[in-house]
């Protein structure tokens, strides 16, 4: 799928007229506009070139998303997430409200109650018109886009949500310059009680109430979007912006985007992995809890695989890149997180077919309205206030955004917690489950490995079996050596079990050994403890009792020789 960055949209009838442009390019097999992220996907074999200007001639601006043969660093795709609508709109809200509130003060707090004036105001009505002109003017400038967005669309033959508000204020404010200047004929001719009456006619106020309104639900909708493109970011933050490259004997720290496939790489204990790679000296345990949703860092050894954005808990590890850029499993997490962005649940579609000719019924409907106001006898001021409220108060951007948008959040909020969605169809699937089958360890874990069951063999005391773990755990980093060590130091008993284990050793991906004063000691899983004692069957009964439970039994055996 072709990704491609669309400007220009406002609504969901505009999305809805660049799917239906691009859909009719030959070679076009798929098209999905997102108005969330305004970005659309595309396959089949269109030319981008020819794609873009079917866009351009639909009104709106469209670029390729990033170059195919060139891989966007992590900090450049986070700069192309980062919100640089709201604080536009913020600032013009701002200006909008405190000109706003000037212009309700001459509107409406001196006409409904009484505020008082200026002197030089008091009775010139003419004067209090062009006031409130201005000002309407003013907001009406500082929320211009409204206009040329409006009428582009209207140009293009595809109406929107700007083209409702345009129409909306614009009317309202040609009615009232209309009635400021028939006041001033009824001045010229002495006839007050004619001013009086224009007078009622103004709808300035109307007019910028109307885009300031509508102002905040678009900072409102700025808002939103920025929020559900944190997931992503937050992934891209995992990567490691450096890697430690090894050369000639020589260790070179550049930025991750100069590493190449083959180049060799060093990750020492508390470090991210920069790439994905494939271990050839040392072993360590890697937090995957970022990919793989599993909370226990998995054990590695030389020839094992290390994906980029895990993390490296305890050992010093040499590897080579096999993957990097955009080939890293971390890039494809992300790309998966995209395009669901970028692709509509069955739901989206027909919102998008609705709100398509919304607005070319609401303005029908707002024409009608005004007709029949007139035919009723209504004066033309009456009819064209019932017109305006219906462009006004119809939307389409609450059909048009509601589904998206709760599709986008669904996608956030699921990689926030390590679930992923590969298109927004599979995200409305999961909504209508009802029974979940997990192929883990059986059980969604917390992410903290604690001790919960102990159990003693023949010949040996439950306090004497946890001070064992704990004298030989306490020289280990891995997680379920930190579960031990956590279990003694809050019982409180960390001071009776303190003796120091010599000949310590650690075997990467089975267990621990050493001597306890004249006794040999080990712990690590059945198969390891295995080569120095025999294991009774009940024992091997209650550790396969608790593996079924979704839990990780850990074995510690006391013999008299200490074996190499």
């Amino acid at each position: 799928m072709e990704q491609y960055n669309v400007t220009g949209m406002s609504c969901a009838a505009c999305q809805a007229r660049v799917e239906k442009a691009v859909s009719k390019v030959p070679g076009v097999e798929s098209c999905s506009v997102s108005l969330l992220t305004n970005s659309m996907g595309v396959e089949g074999t269109a030319p981008t070139d020819v794609i873009i200007k079917a866009v351009e001639a639909a009104g709106y601006g469209a670029s390729v998303k990033g170059a195919k043969n060139s891989s966007p660093s992590m900090q450049e795709q986070e700069d192309a997430l980062a919100d640089k609508t709201t604080p536009v709109l913020k600032k013009r809200l701002t200006a909008s409200v405190i000109f706003l509130i000037v212009l309700m003060y001459f509107s409406m707090g001196h006409m409904m109650w009484g505020w008082p004036l200026p002197s030089v105001l008091e009775g010139n009505h003419v004067a209090m018109g062009l006031i409130q002109m201005l000002l309407t003017i003013i907001i009406m400038v500082i929320n211009q886009h409204f206009f040329i967005s409006g009428f582009k669309g209207l140009l293009h033959r595809s109406p929107n949500m700007d083209t409702l508000v345009a129409l909306g204020s614009g009317a309202a404010f040609v009615w009232s310059t209309y009635a400021l200047f028939a006041m001033t004929d009824c001045q010229v001719r002495g006839d007050m009680a004619g001013v009086m009456h224009y007078m009622d006619e103004f709808y300035f106020e109307s007019a910028a109430m109307i885009l300031t309104l509508i102002t905040v639900g678009k900072m409102l909708e700025a808002r939103s979007k920025g929020k559900t493109t944190d997931a992503l970011k937050s992934l891209m933050k995992l990567a490691a912006k450096t890697a430690v490259l090894y050369a000639d004997g020589q260790e070179t720290c550049v930025p991750v985007e100069q590493v190449m496939t083959g180049d060799i790489f060093i990750v020492r204990p508390g470090e991210n992995i920069p790439v994905d790679g494939v271990i050839i000296e040392g072993n360590t345990a890697v937090n995957e809890s970022a990919l793989t949703g599993e909370s226990i860092p998995v054990d590695k050894q030389e020839g094992d695989q290390v994906s980029a954005a895990t993390l490296n808990t305890s050992g010093y590890i040499k590897c080579r890149a096999t993957r990097v850029g955009e080939d890293t499993t971390l890039s494809k997490i992300i790309q998966m997180v995209s395009d669901a962005a970028a692709t509509k649940a069955p739901i989206a579609k027909v919102a998008d077919k609705v709100s398509g000719v919304f607005v070319p019924a609401v303005i029908t409907i707002a024409v009608i309205t005004t007709i029949v106001w007139l035919l009723c006898g209504k004066d033309l001021g009456f009819a064209l206030a019932r017109g305006i409220s219906v462009l006004v108060i119809s939307c389409p951007c609450a059909l048009g955004l509601a589904t998206p948008v709760a599709i986008m959040v669904g996608n956030g909020v699921g990689a926030k917690n390590g679930i992923m969605f590969k298109t927004a169809v599979s995200l409305e699937q999961a909504g209508k489950m009802q029974i979940v089958a997990l192929d883990k360890t059986g059980t969604i874990t917390e992410g903290e490995p604690k001790v919960t069951d102990i159990v003693t063999g023949d010949g040996i005391s439950q306090k004497e079996l946890v001070a064992i773990a704990y004298d030989l755990e306490k020289k280990s980093e891995h997680p379920l050596a930190k579960a031990v060590v956590n279990y003694v130091e809050e019982s409180g008993d960390k001071n009776s079990f303190a003796e120091e284990v010599t000949d310590f050793k650690a075997v990467a991906g089975n267990g621990l050994k050493g001597k306890l004063g004249t006794n040999v000691v080990a712990g690590g899983n059945l198969k390891f403890i295995s080569d120095y004692c025999n294991v009774s069957d009940d024992l091997r009964e209650k550790a396969d009792s608790l593996s079924s439970e979704g839990k990780t039994p850990l074995f510690f055996a006391r013999i008299m020789s200490f074996l190499e």
